[in-house]
């Protein structure tokens, strides 16, 4: 199973539909903490806002479809300035 893919399929058409573009998916390990990044762009500037809109849409998806066994941290966030 490709948590990545499934995630980026089950969410994408929400995100978009809310505005925003979905340009990456991420499943890592940190300090011993799995982390689920999703990054998210629009036209414009992403705000902590932004952020918080979008993890409330996709959190009961990510909860309903249950991709992920382990504990994980749901991140939504914005690309980083200086990889642009």
């Amino acid at each position: 199973m490709d948590i990545v893919k499934n995630v980026r399929e089950a969410v994408q058409a929400e995100i978009e539909q809310a505005g925003y573009r979905l340009d990456e998916v991420l499943y890592e390990k940190e300090s011993g903490m799995n982390f689920l990044r999703v990054i998210i762009d629009k036209d414009g500037i992403i705000d902590l806002d932004d952020c918080v809109t979008v993890s409330k849409l996709i959190n009961p998806i990510l909860d309903e479809k249950d991709f992920i066994e382990e504990n994980y941290i749901l991140d939504v966030c914005s690309k980083e300035k200086g990889s642009e």
